[in-house]
């Protein structure tokens, strides 16, 4: 008997229909496989689908078992096949009747029947809408993601036991109610607090104006100066992500596994902290069948790089298209995908390998040949789209003693988060009725001239700079789009030369 179940294959970011055909035939020799672009995740479905069956009191069949995943020139990856597959054995046994309502049946089946947390459950909710198919069979884990979806049932599965029980009528799984986005609330909490670092104004100031705009920033100072510190503290000072940039984070981490069991739409902007021994693929994304990496994990959100210089070459410069274009195209012999990468890079580095190049009371270590390796290992390709560059020193130990007794403490995060969310405000009101632009980092050189008006004595100085410090039309653009914000920061319309001075100041520091 051959009986059809639909069911659902992730492609980049995007969910598209697969249909699972089982046929059980009492003729021919006993024996289970599977066909139609099958990866070795669902060739082991088998073993794990005959057991989770046996193991709900189901008798699997001593017959000839074929299993076609359709469209069969579309590659499929991934465990969520197990339940359908198990549904369609069980239905061409004539043991239950699927129903005549167009359904989605999708899963990762444990050994003893029941459903596991699977990926990509929010694509598949999306696809329903889209499709007009109202109910969705999917792991209670996960049955959140898609319960944000209006116009879809959502039935959350504990067992294969528990749907079978379903479909006979005996006992109904009760559908979930749909979450409304505006009741969603996440707590969060930032690893630290502004009013918790001590000292360092200006590196305060600077990530406050980056915050506001989505700007890129690069500190460079010695092992200890609160970098790290520095850079957790930033979730801290941004505002939530709108409804629309919500669905195209949850998007990323549904399909990717991170929206943990119980979870529903993000609603915290991501913070991504690789490791420098990152590789490529694990940065920009990509694989046989390409997913995304940590640069799209961080969208709409920070990437922080900490130990900027010791990042491989090659992952490096792969960031240059992420941070000019704001996504990520991979392409492979199948195909190509684009991934969306719209995030604020905060890196970090030490001025040379031992740290302490230019520090008043340890002295540097490092030959002038390993410094100029170390600090040749930022290109200047890399180093021009990175709107901020800042030096952080040390901090006086006495100073911090004097400040610890006095229990004295800086603005705290809430306080620099008010103004940063008053500014991005200014800016939605501003690019309402622009596409793609969502802050002043997004702006493309064509919107500065409507946007982005300079007062004419502002105008003179940064063209004086330009010459002086032969600065490139990158740069010289991008401080214009930092000037814009910190303009918003104190509520100018108008772009004035003391805004286009202190955005001066974290460009040619670094000798540009």
């Amino acid at each position: 008997m051959l009986v059809k179940i639909l069911s659902a294959a992730n492609y980049g970011l995007k969910a598209v229909d697969v249909e699972v055909e089982s046929n059980v035939a009492e003729k021919g020799f006993p024996g289970f496989g599977i066909v139609g672009l099958a990866s070795k995740a669902i060739e082991e479905a088998k073993e794990r689908v005959k057991t989770a069956i046996i193991n709900s009191d189901i008798e699997f069949p001593t017959a000839k078992i074929t299993i076609n995943l359709a469209p069969a020139d579309l590659p499929k990856d991934g465990a969520y096949y197990d339940l359908p597959i198990a549904i369609g054995i069980i239905s061409a046994m004539g043991e239950i009747s699927i129903p005549k309502e167009k359904s989605y049946f999708y899963g990762e089946l444990s050994l003893d029947g029941s459903l596991r947390h699977t990926r990509g459950v929010f694509l598949l909710a999306i696809l329903a809408r889209e499709q007009g198919v109202k109910n969705l069979f999917v792991p209670r884990l996960c049955a959140n993601e898609a319960s944000v979806v209006e116009g879809v049932n959502v039935y959350p599965v504990d067992s294969l036991t528990s749907l079978l029980n379903h479909l006979r009528g005996n006992k109904l799984i009760e559908p979930l109610k749909t979450i409304k986005k505006e009741r969603l609330e996440e707590e969060f909490r930032p690893d630290f607090d502004f009013s918790e670092i001590l000292g360092q104004e200006q590196a305060k100031r600077a990530i406050e104006i980056a915050a506001a705009g989505g700007h890129n920033i690069f500190m460079m100072g010695p092992p200890g100066s609160g970098k790290t510190m520095l850079s957790r503290a930033i979730p801290g000072i941004l505002p939530d992500l709108t409804e629309r940039e919500s669905l195209e984070v949850t998007k990323i981490f549904s399909v990717t596994g991170n929206i943990p069991p119980g979870g529903s739409l993000v609603r915290s902007r991501p913070f991504r902290s690789p490791h420098h021994t990152t590789s490529l693929v694990g940065l920009i994304g990509g694989g046989s069948n390409p997913h995304p990496g940590e640069v799209s994990l961080a969208h709409r959100g920070v990437l922080f790089l900490d130990e900027f210089p010791e990042f491989g070459r090659n992952a490096l410069e792969a960031l240059r298209q992420p941070l000019e274009d704001g996504k990520v195209t991979i392409s492979r012999a199948a195909g190509s995908m684009t991934f969306p990468a719209q995030f604020m890079l905060v890196a970090a580095a030490n001025p040379c390998p031992c740290g302490f190049l230019g520090d008043l009371k340890k002295e540097c270590k490092c030959s002038v040949h390993q410094i100029m390796n170390y600090q040749k290992k930022l290109s200047g390709p890399i180093m021009d789209r990175i709107d901020l560059h800042l030096n952080v020193p040390a901090v006086d130990v006495n100073k911090l003693m004097v400040n610890v007794d006095a229990g004295s403490k800086g603005e705290s995060s809430a306080i620099i988060r008010k103004r940063v969310i008053d500014a991005r405000e200014i800016q939605t009101k501003r690019f309402k009725n622009t596409t793609g632009v969502h802050s002043n980092s997004d702006m493309k050189n064509s919107h500065l001239k409507e946007f982005a008006k300079l007062t004419d004595g502002a105008n003179l100085l940064l063209k004086q700079a330009v010459n002086k410090f032969n600065l490139s039309a990158r740069t010289y653009f991008r401080l214009i789009k930092v000037s814009r914000t910190i303009a918003d920061l104190g509520k100018s319309d108008e772009i004035s030369e003391f805004h286009v001075a202190e955005a001066l100041q974290y460009r040619i520091r670094t000798g540009e």
